[in-house]
């Protein structure tokens, strides 16, 4: 079981922004993702809690930012409850869209075990629902997804398989390199991995 932290930056001045203590395993059902986010200072920010099935689909997303949260899953497309800072009101989205985005790095794992790129195979399109910080409002992007490279790398347990996928913004065309291994991020815009306890956990 992965277990570690990310530090989150702003990707263009790279101020820090938050640090993702993490947890995740592939199991029965698929895979899940827990982390607790603090801020540089140590000061507790939110939390990720994703699990998606064998397909890489969203059957349960609960997110928290300070006082806001989001309770979601695929259904209808993708289906989810935002609730006010008070507790007293919530509102409820519904996007035809393929799964949900965001600043964790859980979301890039999640979208590409979504989206089963080989290197042979064409660039393919996503619609996804993103819930950005700090009051998690959703906004729905179209994104185009390509393996580019696969490359082994050795390690002290055997060959780490790093793959490298190109991310297109399909609104604005900015381009972005995100490094996988396994169910581990190891680079991408606004990510670094800082500490990994286990090995990644490969797909099957």
């Amino acid at each position: 079981m992965p277990r570690g932290r990310y530090s989150l930056h702003d990707p263009h001045d790279h101020t820090p922004v938050l640090l993702e203590h993490f947890h995740c395993a592939p199991g029965p059902s698929g895979w899940r993702y827990v982390s607790e986010t603090t801020t540089p200072a140590g000061a507790h920010a939110g939390s990720v809690d994703l699990t998606i099935d064998e397909h890489g689909r969203p059957i349960r997303l609960e997110l928290h930012a300070g006082p806001w949260q989001i309770r979601g899953a695929a259904l209808d497309g993708v289906t989810w409850v935002r609730t006010d800072p008070t507790g007293t009101h919530a509102t409820e989205g519904n996007v035809d869209a393929h799964a949900f985005g965001g600043a964790s790095p859980a979301f890039l794992v999640a979208t590409a075990r979504l989206l089963r790129l080989t290197p042979d195979s064409p660039a393919k399109r996503v619609r996804l629902v993103t819930f950005t910080d700090p009051v998690l409002a959703p906004r729905t992007v179209d994104q185009s997804w390509a393996l580019v490279n696969s490359e082994a790398h050795a390690t002290d347990n055997g060959p780490l398989i790093v793959d490298e996928y190109q991310v297109n913004a399909l609104d604005t065309g900015e381009q972005q390199t995100v490094h996988l291994a396994g169910d581990v991020v190891v680079a991408a815009p606004g990510i670094e991995l800082e500490d990994l306890a286990e090995p990644p956990s490969a797909f099957r």
